[in-house]
């Protein structure tokens, strides 16, 4: 990813697709989650609902670590996975400066997650011009 103020971050809770908002063409960086219910069927529902906590923390804080990079952040994505990622980082006095948006949206293709992030952006640029 390059050094662009503004980030776009589509997510559920498997993976996260992370868009850079330039005026060059968006491209997506996938982070996946490393937790797998699948392999863990043998285990008993407490192992592996301990597992996808850990699992899912240590996503959440990886992508903590990117965002800290960027300006203005826009969560979005159908499930709840961008509330708790929110929720997790406004205890975190290093994102105070941050502007974090949270926005709901379908499930949608690669092309309409690049207009949604363009579009958001775009609007935001415009409005504090």
């Amino acid at each position: 990813m390059t050094n662009a103020l503004y980030l776009g971050i589509y997510m559920d809770h498997s993976t996260a697709h992370l868009m850079e908002f330039s005026t060059d063409e968006i491209h997506t960086k996938i982070v996946p989650s490393a937790f797998s219910p699948e392999d863990d069927d043998f285990k008993g529902e407490r192992h592996t609902h301990y597992k996808e906590q850990h699992e899912q923390a240590a996503f959440y804080k990886k992508l903590g670590e990117i965002m800290l990079n960027y300006e203005e952040i826009l969560l979005f994505g159908p499930t709840e996975a961008k509330e708790e990622l929110f929720n997790l980082l406004k205890t975190d006095l290093r994102f105070e400066k941050l502007t974090i948006t949270i926005k709901t949206s379908d499930k949608i293709n690669e092309n309409q997650k690049h207009a949604f992030v363009r579009d958001y952006f775009s609007k935001q640029i415009h409005h504090l011009s």
